[in-house]
């Protein structure tokens, strides 16, 4: 059955041009327009598409004021199109931490022949969104306090290394959110291309208790930074003497990623062993699945999120049918696991 698909952009001509693009895929179906958020209320209701397209700048109601008001009442998944969803912006990475699944950049010149030519990458997320799961949030929710780590422990040696696609901006931000400053060092390999990390990384820096940095190469790994990879390039770690460091390298895609998060994962297997936590969220495919079950056999802690709280059961779904998960836990108790060591 075709994936039905409701778009929703102010202007006439972007309308045009997104139903003309989607359209060409036998698998998807558009099965109207609107033209603000409160036309796109009724044609919801009435069509009961599976996807939406979404516009940032619109009359009458912004698509984030939009956005925010529908994962709270009906989850459902969308698309944001937009100018203001460029490389990196506050306005993507917002879109994503309330509930989108994936961002595409309306080009800001030539808008028909670069619309065009973003047509396989649309068709691609929108087909990819038809598949997730979206939470429902409670709109303009506050996030929990930061957990407290037991004194007794010590988290000087210890290294947890997280891995996530789809879905995983939100599902990273609740995590990190709600560890202390104190925590573990944490390495996290998040797929995302070039351009966004460094703003994800700062923007998680100004609202954890942790110190969150893109990886750089040669970094020392610390209690208490998060270290985020690049986009499109692999992040290790590695021990030199006394002391962990990051390595940031090129290379072929891995899982059919760069960054990979088998990658991360088999690295982390290797030079931490036991004193290392792995764990895997939400995600389309099996990018993390060999990693992990690496981990588990040198003595690693593995943790899975639970099928219930992923925006897509892909990525800990294989992990687990591998027998790399030794624990699956709902999204918000992965902190506690982080701090129970």
């Amino acid at each position: 059955m075709a994936i039905k698909v409701l778009v929703i952009d102010d202007s006439a001509l972007m309308r045009q041009l997104l139903t003309e693009i989607l359209s060409t895929d036998p698998e998807i179906r558009v099965v109207g327009s609107a033209a603000d958020p409160y036309v796109a209320r009724e044609r919801i209701k009435a069509l009961m598409p599976d996807v939406l397209t979404l516009d940032i700048e619109m009359p009458r109601m912004d698509g984030l004021a939009f956005l925010e008001k529908l994962m709270a009442l009906h989850p459902m998944p969308v698309v944001v199109v937009s100018t203001l969803t460029q490389k990196g912006t506050d306005a993507a990475f917002r879109a994503l931490e309330l509930g989108a699944i994936d961002v595409v950049s309306k080009p800001m010149l030539d808008i028909c022949v670069g619309m065009n030519e973003l047509g396989a990458e649309l068709i691609a997320k929108v087909k990819e969104a038809a598949a997730t799961r979206p939470r429902g949030r409670q709109a303009g929710s506050a996030m929990e306090a930061p957990l407290a780590v037991d004194p007794k422990l010590s988290t000087a040696a210890r290294i947890v290394a997280i891995g996530a696609s789809t879905g995983g901006v939100e599902a990273l931000q609740r995590v990190l959110m709600r560890l202390p400053a104190t925590a573990p060092a944490i390495l996290v390999t998040q797929h995302m291309p070039p351009g966004f990390t460094a703003s994800f990384a700062r923007r998680l820096d100004s609202q954890c208790s942790l110190t969150v940095h893109e990886a750089v190469d040669g970094r020392r790994v610390l209690p208490g930074h998060v270290q985020i990879a690049p986009g499109a390039r692999h992040m290790t770690l590695e021990r030199t003497g006394a002391h962990y460091v990051c390595r940031v390298s090129d290379g072929p895609l891995v899982s059919g990623h760069r960054p990979s998060v088998d990658v991360l994962f088999g690295s982390v297997a290797d030079a931490a062993g036991a004193n290392a936590m792995g764990i895997i969220l939400t995600g389309m495919g099996r990018d993390g699945a060999t990693g992990l079950l690496q981990m588990r056999r040198a003595g690693a802690r593995t943790v899975g999120q639970s099928e219930a709280s992923c925006v897509i059961y892909g990525m800990p779904k294989v992990a687990r049918e591998v027998g790399a998960v030794e624990i699956e836990v709902p999204l918000d108790r992965i902190a506690e696991e982080i701090v129970k060591g």
